[in-house]
C-alpha cells in the first residue's frame, strides 16, 4: 500500500517532502479538504517511522516512533499555535469518520461465508485503498503498517497519558450527538459492542450452527440474551453518569460480568460444532463462522475492557495494536487457506485413509490376493489401450478427442473399482493417509519400528500391485496385436506404432509427465475425500435411505442397501471418475494454452509400448527406440508412485499435526532399515 499512497502524499503536500517536523505541523489545516487532512494523517504516521536526519542517540530498547511521538507531544506542548490547529484538524476528522465501522467491522467480512472473506482479502491485497472516505475502518490500513504493533506495545505511561490527553481535546472540540452527551469518546465503542453482539447473536441462531450445537449448551439460551445483556449494560452505564457512585459502578460491573458470562458460553457452544464436523463431515462454511464468532467475542471482551477501565489509555492501545496484527495478517491469502482448510484435509485424510487401509498388505496371503485384483485391473486396461487408439483414430478435435480419452480412462477404472479389482498407481494417495494415522503415537522406539513395518508392508503392496497390472496387460497386447496383424487388420496400425516409439521414450520429457500425473493422481484422491465428506456433510445417505419416490418404487428393503452402496462407493467412484476425466481432458486443455502437457501412467504406457511391439514383432527388438520406451517404464511407475505419495503424505502430516522432530525420527528409521533389511520392502514375510 506504501508505493501508490506515497505519490499521492508527495503530490497533495509538497511542502511536507523533507520529512520535517516543522514543515508537517505547519501543513495541519483543519479547515483543508477531508481528503488533505486524512493524508496528512497518514504523513504524521510516516514521519513517525522514519529516521531522523540527525544524528540523534535513544536508548536500544525503546523503538524510534515512540521517541518521535513524544518528541511530536512535546513541540504541541511548546508551540500553542502548533497545537490549536492540530486539534482541531483531529476534532475535524473525529467528526467526519465512523468510529464505530472500525471497532465493529474491520476484519470481519459483512457476509459469514468463507469465499466472501477470499475475495475480500484478494481486494484489500491487490487494489490500493483510498483516502477518500468516511470509514474509519478504511483508512486503518493507510495508516498503520506492519511492524507498528510493536511500538504502540512499547508505549509508556506518560507518553499515553499526553497522547490520550491531546485526543481529549479534539473530541470535546468536536459536535457530539445530544444522545451520545453522557458516553463521551466511548459512545462509538459502546455501539460496536452493541453491533457485534448483534452479529454473534444472528450466527449463533442460524440454522446451520443452531442444528450442530449441542443442544445441552442452549438450555439457558446464551446466544437470545446477548442483546438484552449488552443493552442492560449501556442502561447501567448511562445512568452511572460520569462520575458514579459505589453502588452505580458495582451495577454496572455486575452487568459487565453478566455479558462476559454469556459471550463465554456462547464460545462454548460454538466449539461444540467442531465436534459435530469431526463426526458428521466438514463445511469450511461452518468453520469460517464459527472462527468469525469467536474473534467477534474476543473483540467485545477487549472493547469492554476499555470502557471499564479507570486508565482505558493503555488498553485502547493494546485494541489499536491488535487491530494492526489484525490487518497484516488479514493480507495474507495463504494463512486464511491454512487456517480454514485445515479441518476438511484432516476429514479428507481421514476419508482416505480408511480406504487405504484396503491396499496395504500384511501377509502372504494378503500379497498374493492383490497380485490377483491387480491382474484384473491390468486385463481390463489392455482393452483400455485399444479403446484408446480407436477413439485417435476418429480424428476428433483436441477437447473431444481428449474428453473421449477421458471417458474411456473413467469407464475403465469404475469397472476395475466395481469389481474390486486394482490400479496400482492408484493407491499411493489411499495409502499415505492411513500410513499417517500410524504415527499419532511415537513417544518410544517400538512405535517408530512398526511405523517402518508399515512403510515395507506400503512397499510391497506397490510392487505387487504393479507387477500384476503390467504381466497382464503386456501379454494380452501382444497376443491380441498378433492375432488381429495374422488376419491382415491389426487394431495398432503402423503410424500410431511409430508414434508410440517417439512419444514415449525416456530420451524426451516422458518422466516430467510422469512426475505430472502423479499429481493427478495425488488430486484424484482429494476429490473422492472431498466428495464423501460433501455425502456425509450432507446426509445423503440418510435421504436416499428414506426418499419417498425410491421406497415406493422399489420398497424399504432395497432403498436402504442403495443408500449403504452409495456410502460405501462414492469416494471411489469420485476417485476414478476424476482420474479418468482429469488423464484425458488436462493434455487437451493444456494444449489450448500451448502449455506442454501430456501424462504419463505406466500401466497405459505398458500397453503402448506393447502394441507397438505387437505390431512390428520381433526385429523391432534390434532397434535402440524400443529400448529407449523401456527404460522409461520403470522410472515412469517410480515417478506416478512416488509423486502421489509424497503429496498425499505430506498433506496427511499437515493435517495430523505430526512434529517436525518425529518426522526426523522416522525417516532415520527408514533410512536404517533400508540399509539393513533392504529386500524386507519387496518380498513378502513368510
Amino acid at each position: 500500500m506504501a508505493g501508490p499512497f506515497s505519490f499521492l502524499r508527495r503530490k497533495a503536500a509538497p511542502a511536507l517532502q523533507g520529512w520535517d517536523l516543522t514543515g508537517l505541523l505547519t501543513a495541519a489545516d483543519p479547515k483543508a479538504e477531508p481528503t488533505q487532512r486524512h493524508l496528512w494523517l497518514v504523513r504524521l504516521m510516516d514521519w513517525l517511522r522514519h529516521a531522523p536526519t540527525s544524528a540523534q542517540a535513544y536508548a536500544a530498547d525503546t523503538p524510534l516512533p515512540v521517541l518521535r511521538l513524544r518528541q511530536f507531544l512535546k513541540v504541541l506542548d511548546q508551540h500553542p499555535e502548533h497545537r490549536e490547529r492540530v486539534v482541531a484538524l483531529l476534532a475535524a476528522v473525529w467528526t467526519e469518520l465512523d468510529a464505530t465501522a472500525l471497532w465493529a467491522d474491520f476484519g470481519f467480512t459483512p457476509r459469514a461465508a468463507f469465499m466472501d472473506e477470499l475475495l475480500d482479502r484478494l481486494r484489500v491485497r491487490l487494489l490500493p485503498a483510498s483516502p477518500d472516505t468516511t470509514d474509519l475502518a478504511e483508512l486503518f490500513f493507510l495508516l498503520f503498517r506492519a511492524g507498528d504493533a510493536e511500538w504502540l506495545h512499547a508505549l509508556d505511561e506518560a507518553t499515553l497519558a499526553d497522547l490520550a490527553r491531546l485526543l481529549r481535546e479534539a473530541v470535546a472540540l468536536a459536535p457530539v450527538r445530544k444522545a451520545d452527551a453522557a458516553l463521551g469518546w466511548r459512545a462509538s465503542l459502546y455501539d460496536a459492542i452493541t453491533v457485534l453482539t448483534s452479529q454473534i447473536r444472528a450466527a449463533g441462531l442460524s440454522s446451520d450452527l443452531r442444528r450442530r450445537i449441542d443442544p445441552k449448551l442452549l438450555v439457558d439460551r446464551p446466544f437470545k440474551q446477548l442483546a438484552r445483556a449488552s443493552e442492560q449494560l449501556l442502561e447501567a452505564i448511562e445512568g452511572a453518569g460520569p462520575e458514579p457512585a459505589e453502588a452505580q459502578r458495582a451495577a454496572v460491573m455486575r452487568e459487565a460480568q453478566y455479558l462476559r458470562a454469556l459471550l463465554d458460553a456462547c464460545r462454548r457452544a460454538a466449539d461444540s460444532v467442531h465436534e459435530h464436523l469431526e463426526e458428521y463431515g466438514v463445511s469450511v462454511d461452518i468453520v469460517f463462522r464459527v472462527d468469525q464468532l469467536h474473534k467477534r467475542a474476543q473483540r467485545v471482551e477487549a472493547l469492554l475492557d476499555v470502557v471499564l477501565s479507570e486508565a482505558p489509555a493503555a488498553e485502547l492501545a493494546r485494541v489499536v495494536a491488535d487491530l494492526v496484527d489484525h490487518a497484516q495478517r488479514r493480507r495474507s491469502i495463504r494463512a486464511l487457506f491454512t487456517q480454514h482448510y485445515s479441518m476438511l484435509a484432516r476429514k479428507v485424510a481421514e476419508r482416505s485413509a480408511e480406504t487405504g487401509e484396503h491396499y496395504i498388505t500384511r501377509s502372504r496371503e494378503e500379497y498374493r490376493l492383490m497380485l490377483e485384483r491387480a491382474t484384473g485391473g491390468g486385463a481390463v486396461l489392455a482393452a483400455t489401450t485399444f479403446a484408446k487408439f480407436a477413439i485417435l483414430a476418429l480424428g476428433l478435435s483436441a477437447f473431444w478427442a481428449g474428453f473421449g480419452a477421458g471417458l474411456n480412462y473413467a469407464l475403465s477404472f469404475v469397472f476395475i473399482h466395481l469389481m474390486h479389482w486394482t490400479v496400482a498407481t492408484k493407491q499411493p494417495a489411499m495409502t499415505a493417509p492411513a500410513m499417517v494415522d500410524k504415527l499419532q503415537d511415537l513417544s518410544h522406539d517400538e512405535a517408530v519400528e512398526g511405523f517402518v513395518d508399515e512403510v515395507a508392508h506400503l512397499m510391497r503392496s506397490q510392487v505387487a500391485g504393479i507387477l500384476g497390472n503390467l504381466l497382464a496387460v503386456a501379454p494380452l497386447v501382444i497376443l491380441v496385436q498378433w492375432a488381429t496383424k495374422a488376419v491382415g487388420h491389426p487394431l495398432v496400425g503402423a503410424h500410431d506404432s511409430g508414434h508410440v516409439l517417439h512419444a514415449l521414450t525416456f530420451l524426451g520429457p516422458t518422466l516430467f509427465y510422469a512426475a505430472f500425473t502423479g499429481v493427478l493422481l495425488f488430486l484424484s484422491s482429494q476429490i473422492a475425500g472431498w466428495a464423501e465428506n460433501a455425502f456425509v456433510l450432507h446426509r445423503l445417505e440418510s435421504a436416499l435411505r428414506h426418499h419417498p419416490k425410491l421406497v415406493a418404487r422399489f420398497g424399504a428393503a432395497r432403498a436402504d442397501a442403495w443408500a449403504g452402496w452409495w456410502r460405501r462407493n462414492v469416494s471411489g467412484l469420485a476417485a476414478n471418475i476424476s482420474l479418468g476425466l482429469m488423464l484425458g481432458l488436462v493434455p487437451a486443455v493444456a494444449g489450448f494454452f500451448a502449455l506442454p502437457l501430456d501424462v504419463r501412467h505406466v500401466t497405459l504406457s505398458t500397453g503402448q509400448i506393447a502394441a507397438a511391439l505387437g505390431y512390428y514383432g520381433s526385429p523391432v527388438l534390434a532397434e535402440p527406440a524400443f529400448w529407449w520406451c523401456v527404460a522409461a517404464i520403470p522410472f515412469t511407475g517410480l515417478l506416478n508412485v512416488g509423486v502421489s505419495f509424497y503429496c498425499a503424505f505430506r498433506l496427511a502430516l499437515r493435517a495430523r499435526g505430526v512434529r517436525v522432530s518425529d518426522r526426523k525420527r522416522v525417516y532415520a528409521a527408514i533410512r536404517r532399515r533400508i540399509r539393513t533389511q533392504p529386500m524386507s520392502f519387496f518380498r513378502p514375510p513368510r
